[in-house]
């Protein structure tokens, strides 16, 4: 199995120096704004069933 992706950017100012947290799995620090987080996948999205879906606005 492959090892998951890691994140680009800093959920909370952008910057790119994220650095893995000692908290586990899926927790990383930025070393800009002194934030930790956790990133977490929580499934798929069913495929829409016709344009106008409930919460989704036409383009």
């Amino acid at each position: 199995m492959s090892e998951r992706a890691a994140p680009f950017h800093c959920p909370y100012c952008g910057d790119e120096d994220l650095r893995p947290n000692e908290q586990g799995h899926g927790a990383w620090e930025c070393a800009a704004c002194s934030r930790a987080f956790q990133l977490k996948f929580l499934g798929l999205l069913a495929p829409a069933t016709s344009e106008k879906s409930p919460g989704r606005e036409a383009i």
